[in-house]
């Protein structure tokens, strides 16, 4: 599965999805210094305070047992993500198996 994550323009928010028949959690926190993220996976943290910059992989190691990994896109250019722009300018998209 392919897709986006939707993302509300808040500056900290958890989501509990299912993706590839797996529970994840993600906590997207703005900081200061950027974006950074949390994932669980099935309530074990596997990702912990990830900073999140355009167009990187987020988990980037499939031993963690991951099926898939997650990235920001920015629409408008090649800036890292801030929340004020989720959902229209930056986009957190999921690339599964």
């Amino acid at each position: 599965m392919t897709g986006v994550i939707p993302l509300t323009a808040t500056p900290y928010q958890t989501l509990n999805i299912v993706l590839d028949g797996q529970n994840i959690r993600l906590d997207v926190q703005q900081r200061r210094t950027g974006i950074y993220l949390n994932v669980w996976l099935n309530d074990v943290q596997v990702v912990a305070g990830a900073l999140a910059l355009t167009d990187t992989y987020i988990v980037r190691a499939a031993y963690l047992g991951l099926p898939g990994d997650f990235a920001f896109i920015d629409l408008q250019g090649s800036d890292d993500p801030d929340y004020s722009g989720f959902g229209t300018r930056w986009f957190l998209f999921y690339s599964g198996a």
